[in-house]
This record gives C-alpha cells, structure tokens and sequence, in this order.
C-alpha cells in the first residue's frame, strides 16, 4: 500500500519574493545604481530605471536557485529553515522554473532595451554565482567566499557598462573593493553562525580552519580592501568628498577587523557581529560617496 504525497498549498508572493533575497539585492541594486550613476555618460532615466530593474531582477534569479540547489541545507541552518522551500511553503520545481524564467528575462530585457555589454557582464554574475559559487565551491572548499564573492562584485562593473557600454578602470576598482570586502564580511558572520555551517557540513572557514585562522585571515584581506578602496582618489578617478569618506570609513573598517583578528571567542560575540554590521554600513556609505562625489564636487 503507497502513502500519497501530501500536496503543498499554493505559494503566495511573499515566497516567491523571499526566493530573491531582498535583503542582499538591497545592496546589489545600490552598488550597481552607485556605478550607473558614477559613470561620465549620463544614461537616459527610462534606460537608467531598466538597467536597475535587470540588475535587481538577475540578483533575485540567481538567489532563487541558489535557494532551489541548497534546500536541503538550508533546512538545517536554523538562520535559513524559515525560507520558502525548507518550511515547505514551495516546492522545488517552482523555484528553479521561478529562478531561470527570472534569469533569461533580465538578460534579454538588458540586451534588447539597454545593450549587448552590460547583458553579457549580468549573465556572468549569475551564472558565477549559481555555477561556480553554489554548484562548485560552497560545499567542496573553505575559499568557497573567496573565489565565490565576485559574484557580488559585478553590479558597479553592469552599471557603468549600462551607462557606457565598456568598462573602465574605475568599476574595476570598484569590483575590486566588493571582491575584497566579500571574505572578511561574511567571516565575520561565520565566526557567529559556526555551529549553523557545521551541522550543515559547509566548509567555511571557521569550521575546517578553526576561529584562529579565520580571524587572521580577516585581518589580512583587509589590508588589501583598503588599499583598493582609497586607490580611486590618488588616481585622480575620484575627488576629496569621495577620499576622505573612504579614508575615515576604511579606517574605522580596519579598526573593527583589528579587534576580531586579535580577539578571542566570547559568548556574546560582540565585536564579530559589530563588524559584520558595520561592514554593510560600510558599502552603502563608500558607493554614496562616490556619486556625490561625482554630482556635486
């Protein structure tokens, strides 16, 4: 005798919604709003707006079917058990149908409506972060964020495309700056979320390595982080408002990854989620002061 499979109720868009990460898409709109933004040629506000939709609408792809590959998990990290697919509010056919209708839709809407370069650098940011990122990396290597976190890295670099239609050596500063911030932010929220990557059986530093290593590591990638992110002003790229933002911000950065990287494991964790925090922080000011910079220096 066969017991029939349940039948899951209907997803509503508040799942559909939570498949894109609007949390993480927050910052990817804005990096790549900031780069669109920076870029010398002035994009048409009906194109501009297209571009930013691709942009979010890409980002949203690729995190549906990072959360359609790792359903199993996420439904044992107690930080991801609450998404759609886990908590059996969808099944896993709708996300990856979701993810690439999602996917094919934003690089064609960029290609036809904005152009051919800033669709061809959108379908390496997702196909980075859904193959090599999700796929290859995130359960076989601890370098897993290192190498994956160009993913991340590629909004300035489709922005300023969109605006220009070529890259320059500015967005490659820029995507730089994410690449580089990428290992240190999100080790510092793997030191705190251990236990989760563990029982999951992820490979992320702290859990093959042990805290001692990871928080040297913070400590060193920093270093180059920061060079990268002052560079744009000695270079002439940018002017005083964005080099002094990004001297006091880097600063204060450098300082908070000083203090995990010398620290030890307490309860709380307080300085490790202190830098995690402010590490976002830290994004959305440094591109902010990039467009102002641009607009009203």
């Amino acid at each position: 005798m066969t017991t029939a499979t349940p039948l899951l109720p209907p997803a509503d868009w508040r799942d559909f919604l939570a498949l894109t990460k609007p949390r993480v898409m927050t910052l990817v709109v804005f990096t790549g709003l900031c780069g669109m933004l920076a870029a010398p040629v002035q994009i048409a506000p009906v194109l501009g707006f297209t571009a930013i939709l691709c942009i979010a609408l890409g980002a949203g792809a690729a995190g549906a079917l990072n959360q359609w590959y790792e359903a199993d998990i996420d439904a044992v990290m107690k930080r991801t058990a609450g998404r759609p697919l886990p908590a059996g509010r969808m099944d896993r056919q709708s996300a990856l149908h979701f993810g690439v209708g999602l996917s094919a839709f934003s690089v064609i809407l960029m290609g036809l409506a904005v152009n051919l370069a800033a669709a061809a650098i959108l379908t390496v940011s997702i196909l980075f972060y859904v193959l090599v990122y999700t796929v290859w990396l995130k359960r076989r290597t601890p370098q897993n964020i290192v190498i994956g976190g160009a993913a991340g890295a590629f909004p300035p670099l489709i922005g300023w495309a969109a605006a220009t239609g070529e890259v320059a050596l500015l967005p490659v500063l820029l995507f730089s700056l994410v690449f580089l911030w990428t290992p240190p932010h999100f080790w510092a929220l793997a030191l705190f979320v251990k236990t989760d990557y563990a029982n999951a059986g992820v490979p992320m530093l702290p859990v093959v390595a042990g805290e001692k290593a990871t928080r040297r590591q913070i400590g060193l990638y920093t270093v180059p982080m920061a060079i990268v992110a002052v560079a744009p002003w000695p270079l002439g790229l940018t002017g005083a408002i964005y080099g002094v933002t990004a001297l006091a911000t880097t600063a204060v950065f450098a300082i908070l990854a000083a203090l995990v990287a010398a620290g030890r494991t307490t309860p709380t964790m307080a300085r490790e989620k202190q830098l995690f925090s402010y590490s976002i922080l830290y994004l959305f000011v440094i591109f902010g002061a990039l467009v102002a910079d641009r607009w009203w220096a």
